[in-house]
């Protein structure tokens, strides 16, 4: 048996987009690691293409996960929502090696969303929501990038992690069904029978640089145990115009995808 990591972060991602392209991404992680015990939580908001942020580390109570529902609280930073799912989760074991694992449980890869923001804005749209538990140190992962999104509508909705480096893990989701892919870029997912096709846009930047001046000064104290390899891990966020197509038709709508690069860019 290998040595148990005392490294443990569970970390939430929900997001909900409205028929304008008007959204908010929240992130709600738990981290346990050595003598840190800490929760955290930030949001991006996105309306008439201005992104905002806003994040705390004060203590909340994590998301509720019941049946096809998820919901959460975090009056801190004005966020109050229910995701109700649609279609059915995804399960995985990403990465596993002897000090631990990464385990992805996409609750939602789409979702019926309703949020109220700062107690008065209402937002409704289509959504996603996944939990990741992650029982090994990320900077020492054999990785050197990342790719990762979702593409949500009414009939489709496409996921896609893209894992990249000394161990590799490729996973495209389609409607439940996985799909071989032949492509994954910023710009497109392609299926290696080229019957379906994503086009993205990257039409709007939500985040964009490395780690050490994007996320992790709200968390200064925790940033200094951190080894140098993490604070200079590059991250490229987008909301796109996808546009879906398959043999037979073709579908419109927001998706939301990222690349992660390990190494100041």
């Amino acid at each position: 048996m290998g040595k148990v990591s005392s490294f443990l972060l569970s970390k939430w991602y929900l997001d909900c987009i409205a028929d304008n392209g008007d959204g908010v991404i929240v992130y709600v992680a738990e981290l346990r690691w050595k003598s840190w015990r800490m929760r955290y939580a930030s949001t991006l908001r996105f309306f008439r293409d201005k992104v905002e942020s806003a994040s705390s580390i004060r203590d909340f109570s994590p998301p509720e996960s019941a049946g096809d529902q998820v919901s959460l609280s975090l009056p801190h930073l004005g966020i109050e929502g229910t995701w109700k799912g649609f279609r059915a989760p995804i399960q995985r074991t990403i990465f596993e090696d002897r000090s631990g694992a990464i385990l992805w449980n996409c609750l939602q890869p789409g979702s019926q969303v309703e949020m109220v923001l700062d107690g008065s804005q209402k937002i409704t749209g289509l959504g996603y929501a996944e939990l990741l538990q992650i029982s090994i140190p990320p900077w020492t992962l054999p990785l050197s990038e990342l790719h990762w999104g979702r593409f949500v509508s009414e009939s489709d909705t496409l996921v896609w992690i893209d894992w990249r480096g000394n161990h590799s893990c490729r996973l495209v989701v389609h409607n439940g069904a996985e799909r071989e892919t032949s492509l994954i870029s910023p710009e497109e997912i392609r299926s290696a029978d080229s019957r379906l096709r994503l086009t993205l846009d990257c039409g709007l930047v939500l985040r964009s640089g490395v780690l050490g001046d994007t996320v992790f000064p709200a968390i200064a104290h925790l940033a200094r145990a951190l080894p140098e390899k993490m604070l200079g891990v590059h991250e490229s966020k987008w909301r796109s115009k996808g546009v879906f197509r398959d043999a037979e038709r073709s579908v419109d709508a927001w998706a939301i995808h990222e690349v992660v690069k390990w190494g100041r860019q």
